[in-house]
C-alpha cells in the first residue's frame, strides 16, 4: 500500500511539473506573438515562427560592434549569421559583400520572412544587411541603435535600399 501511494504521488508530481512548463511556454509564446504583431503592425495570426521572434527578442538592443559575433556586440552580417545558424540551421557567409553575391534576387514586394535585405550606406554598395520579417519590417544591427526592427518605408532605408533575396 505504501509503495502504491508513493507511485501515485510521484505521478502527480511529474504530471503537474509538465503542466507548469506548458503554461509558462504558452504565456511566453503569447507574449512574443502580441509584442511582435504590435511591432510589425500585423495580425497576431501572422506571427508563426515563435523561435525566430524569441531569438529577436533575446538579441533586441544588443549594441553594435564591428566584427562582433556575441551579445557583447554584433555587426549586421554577424547578426544575420547567428540568426541563420540558430533559427534556420544554415551556415552562411560572414560578410555582407559575400552574402549580397549569394542571394537569388527577389522584388521588394515579393520579400518573405527570412529573406535578406541589403542597403547602400555612405555610398558603399551593399554595405548593410538585415533579415526581412513582415509588413516591410526587417531586423538588423544598426551602428547607432544596435539590434532593432526598422521599416523599409522609413525615408533613410527607402533611399538606401539596394536589393533583397533568398539564399
Amino acid at each position: 500500500m505504501r509503495q502504491l501511494s508513493a507511485i501515485i504521488l510521484l505521478m502527480i508530481v511529474i504530471t503537474s511539473c509538465g503542466g507548469n512548463k506548458k503554461t509558462v511556454s504558452n504565456k511566453k509564446n503569447s507574449y512574443i506573438i502580441n509584442k511582435y504583431a504590435n511591432l510589425l503592425q500585423t495580425p497576431k495570426s501572422d506571427i508563426i515562427n515563435i523561435k525566430l521572434y524569441s531569438f529577436i527578442d533575446d538579441w533586441y538592443g544588443t549594441k553594435y560592434k564591428y566584427g562582433g559575433m556575441s551579445k557583447a556586440g554584433v555587426d549586421c552580417s554577424g547578426f544575420c549569421n547567428i540568426l541563420y545558424s540558430q533559427i534556420y540551421n544554415k551556415e552562411i557567409t560572414r560578410t555582407t559583400a559575400g552574402l549580397s553575391k549569394e542571394i537569388n534576387r527577389v522584388g521588394k514586394n515579393k520579400l518573405k520572412e527570412g529573406d535578406l535585405v541589403f542597403f547602400n550606406i555612405s555610398k558603399k554598395k551593399n554595405s548593410h544587411v538585415g533579415v526581412y520579417l513582415k509588413n516591410n519590417r526587417f531586423v538588423h544591427a544598426s551602428t547607432s541603435k544596435g539590434v532593432l526592427i526598422s521599416n523599409l518605408n522609413n525615408p533613410y532605408y527607402k533611399k538606401a535600399y539596394s536589393k533583397g533575396g533568398r539564399l
